[in-house]
């Protein structure tokens, strides 16, 4: 879906963004543009943002590279 309808910048760009480390929305500012002209897709960016950092974060933590000290 657009997400920035300005830059044409959709969730999937910025999926990928927040994967390779651009994780506030002034950092996918500077890559992709997003949020840089009427600002209105800021707030759903940043949703974004914590969206997929928190899937990222459960991904790693269930992919076995953590292990229970009990």
């Amino acid at each position: 879906m657009y997400v920035c309808i300005c830059k044409g910048i959709t969730d999937r760009q910025i999926k990928e963004a927040v994967y390779d480390g651009n994780t506030s929305v002034r950092a996918l500012r500077r890559q992709l543009g997003v949020s840089s002209q009427c600002g209105r897709c800021a707030e759903l960016t940043q949703e974004i943002i914590d969206e997929t950092m928190g899937a990222g974060v459960m991904a790693t933590a269930n992919s076995g590279l953590f292990y229970s000290a009990s």
